[in-house]
């Protein structure tokens, strides 16, 4: 009988095993995820293959980005048929196609701006387009800004800082754009979500969660939001129960409608997270979950190895209201 979770018109059943990797590919673990129009899956992954492409049956389709991407971090599918990938190691963005032909490239490759400078990019982790085309950087774990560029690249604006006020950051984790042109960032350690207008001007935060990490805000005006919550950080609060790792899914006012995963804590299990670090969802509803578990391991575990079969991708199947 298959897993349900979440609740009410939010409920999904785990679809079990549902990638067929080749065999002797890994993922290791994954920094982002993106559906195309036709529910293909593109898991920007850190193992030997960055970008590997699956359909919706999780049938492999193939890869690319072997020797480019050295630190998947972000994925974001353009309603152009191109996926922009933010590679956090490697200080840059990149507009590619479906095919991974590199079409614009942001930043300078291995090179990063100073530290806290304000100026793109040090550690850059995702990456939005507004209604208009406009390219909006997260940026990230060496910066606490926010970058708005015009769709040919050109820079226009930066925002933020370092600190706890609004419009401040303490790593600048994801970020996505809805119908309306606001601005959604992933403020993490704020443990909030900050919300801008298109020019960098603070319109209000969402709070009651732990350390978002993943945003996925389908099209269309006012759409729900779903939230990737990373669990405990520290020693001290590493088996309190009810901070995550889970998944949130919040109404345009931020209204939490469901939540996804144990308010245990983090786990092994198919309903069950360790570290939820780019969410996707298809045209179905049914929702993809990738997870960074190899690095948050230690977090977790200190004193134990890492399983072989350490889980990254869940795939949950939207269940129909009846």
């Amino acid at each position: 009988m298959a897993i349900r979770v979440g609740e009410g018109e939010w409920s999904y059943e785990v679809v079990e095993n549902w990638a067929k990797l080749p065999p002797g590919w890994s993922f290791k673990e994954i920094g982002g995820i993106g559906c195309d129009r036709n529910d293909n899956v593109y898991v920007f992954n850190r193992g030997e293959h960055p970008m590997i492409v699956f359909d919706r049956d999780g049938n492999f389709l193939k890869s690319w980005g072997e020797g480019r991407f050295p630190r998947a971090h972000g994925v974001h599918m353009g309603p152009d048929d191109t996926i922009w990938l933010t590679d956090d190691a490697d200080h840059t963005v990149r507009q590619c196609t479906l095919d991974g032909k590199v079409l614009l490239e942001l930043g300078i490759p291995g090179k990063p701006a100073p530290y806290m400078s304000g100026e793109p990019f040090h550690r850059c982790t995702h990456t939005a387009l507004s209604p208009k085309g406009e390219i909006f950087v997260a940026d990230g774990y060496g910066n606490s800004s926010v970058h708005k560029y015009a769709p040919n690249g050109k820079l226009i604006k930066s925002w933020g800082g370092p600190g706890t006020d609004p419009g401040e950051f303490n790593i600048v984790h994801n970020i996505t754009c809805d119908a309306d042109g606001l601005v959604y960032v992933a403020d993490r350690e704020n443990h909030r979500v900050q919300i801008f207008d298109g020019e960098g001007r603070y319109q209000g935060q969402w709070n009651n969660m732990h350390r978002p990490c993943a945003l996925c805000m389908p099209q269309g005006r006012r759409p729900v939001c779903y939230i990737g919550e990373l669990g405990p950080g520290l020693s001290v609060n590493r088996n309190m129960p009810n901070i995550g790792p889970r998944i949130a899914v919040v109404d345009h006012t931020g209204k939490r409608l469901a939540r996804i995963g144990s308010s245990k804590g983090p786990g092994l299990g198919p309903d069950e997270f360790q570290a939820p670090h780019g969410i996707a969802v298809d045209s179905r509803g049914d929702l993809y979950v990738g997870e960074v578990s190899w690095t948050n391991w230690p977090t977790f575990y200190p004193d134990k190895p890492r399983p072989d079969d350490l889980r990254s991708l869940h795939k949950f199947r939207k269940v129909e209201a009846v």
